[in-house]
């Protein structure tokens, strides 16, 4: 069967793909299988910037209505805000309208249920069925029962108490620079950290509904590295459209990606005695550098699928309390259960302030690896016949002996084009260079 249905919710060109009918039908099934059984539900409904968000609003809230769901709207907030919001409010569930850090032309519809958490597999399937079925729930409310649409008062303020919940510093004599995409952002990032004490310098604030990530945010991380150096700031967060990730740079500059920044707070919670079972969850594409610096502070890693939905199922599974991404979503499960690029912001400025430490010093706990990453262009049906392939397999193998344990070799089949994506790490870029292309050689010759 098809997929609406992506890693992070369902995702497409706004009035295209994501039309206003889908829209309607996703609030009205999903609203359905997420509430069934509940006497009057409620749930929340917030977006980011972007031009079609109010089109997809206005039907996806009709949806949840004709279910008899009532809608709690909650306007432009970070899509983090809407898993505290549910259990600040006591809804039953919520939606966030956002397409992250793409292209203003795209949007999407994301489902948190009653305990904030994003569907399973299995909720997923069942939306799908009905949709691509054109089958309809068993549920036609009328009169009283038809559910109503409800403008939530201050819900940037609640989710910004929440946030000054989860730190018990100030950050006065902080200087900030930040880049807030014009995405939802931009108004809970600088009035929050400017009410905690921090001197900020805020850039790409005015969204229009058109220039959400426009060069800018946390794709393009040169910006808010430009304005940590004209401003002299000890600090530089740069968020993406939704708000639910963080790429920060150091007072040099220096970028500080999610490896980075799972590095600085894994060993500050442990010495804390807060890094639950004393593990930091990743995902296989992390630089090996967070491998070395967690085993230098005798903390576990985990590494799990690309995805911040795996990471979260493996911190569930397990009792983790730190996990995340390379790409910057990090996941605080003590206080959040998404990744949320402002509670990120809050924690990564927290230990500079604890600590007293600069956080390029920080930083420099974690090395990254140099990394290369070759295509090998494959037929379609044998993309995934590498490890099935005793040449290719052989060779993998002697690559990694050479390296002994300090580089790796990680293969991944693309799961949209015929390619198969060779990264290679080690410590001398031009040997790891050479690994890389001569593996994905072998792999293109046996893979035709």
């Amino acid at each position: 069967m098809a997929k609406l249905f992506g890693t992070d919710g369902v995702r497409g060109i706004a009035n295209i793909d994501l039309s206003a009918d889908l829209a309607y039908k996703l609030g009205r099934i999903g609203g359905f299988f997420l509430t069934k059984g509940k006497e009057r539900p409620k749930m929340l409904v917030g977006m980011d910037t972007r031009i079609s968000g109010d089109m997809l609003e206005g039907t996806l809230s009709a949806g949840l209505n004709s279910a008899g769901i009532d809608v709690l709207y909650v306007g432009v907030v970070p899509t983090p805000a809407i898993a505290c919001l549910i259990k600040i409010l006591g809804a039953d569930g919520g939606v966030m309208i956002s397409a992250s850090h793409n292209p203003v032309e795209y949007n999407g519809i994301k489902f948190f249920n009653e305990d904030s958490y994003k569907l399973t597999d299995e909720m997923e399937n069942s939306i799908e069925e009905y949709i691509f079925n054109n089958l309809d729930i068993d549920n036609i409310p009328s009169g009283g029962k038809v559910g109503r649409k409800i403008t939530v008062e201050n819900p940037t303020r609640k989710y910004m108490d929440f946030l000054k919940n989860t730190i018990n510093v100030d950050f006065k004599g902080l200087k900030v620079a930040m880049d807030c995409g014009n995405g939802a952002a931009y108004k809970a990032a600088p009035e929050l950290l400017h009410e905690l004490g921090a001197q900020v310098f805020v850039i790409n604030n005015n969204p229009n509904g058109i220039n959400i990530n426009v060069n800018c945010g946390s794709t393009k991380p040169e910006e808010v590295q430009k304005l940590v150096l004209e401003t002299g700031a000890d600090i530089g967060l740069s968020f993406d459209g939704d708000a639910d990730r963080l790429i920060a740079c150091d007072e040099n500059g220096n970028i500080v990606d999610g490896d980075h920044v799972l590095a600085i707070c894994g060993i500050h919670l442990k010495k804390k005695g807060m890094l639950k079972n004393n593990t930091v969850v990743g995902t296989v594409m992390s630089n090996m550098g967070l491998d070395i610096a967690l085993k230098e502070n005798t903390i576990n890693l985990i590494k799990t699928k690309v995805g911040d939905r795996y990471v979260l199922e493996e911190m569930r599974n397990n009792n983790y309390s730190l996990g995340g991404e390379q790409s910057g979503h990090i996941i605080f499960l003590d206080h959040n259960t998404t990744g949320d690029g402002l509670l990120t912001g809050l924690q990564l400025m927290s230990v500079v302030k604890e600590t007293g430490t600069k956080l390029s010093e920080l930083s420099s706990v974690m090395m990254d690896m140099p990394q290369i990453l070759v295509n090998a262009k494959v037929s379609t049906e044998k993309k995934n016949d590498y490890l099935s392939d005793n040449e290719i397999v052989n060779k993998i193998n002697d690559i990694e002996n050479h390296f002994a344990g300090k580089g790796r070799v990680l293969i991944r089949p693309s799961g949209t084009e015929p390619l198969v994506r060779v990264m290679i790490e080690g410590d001398k870029q031009e040997e790891i260079k050479a690994y890389a292309e001569e593996l994905a050689r072998l792999i293109e010759e046996r893979l035709r």
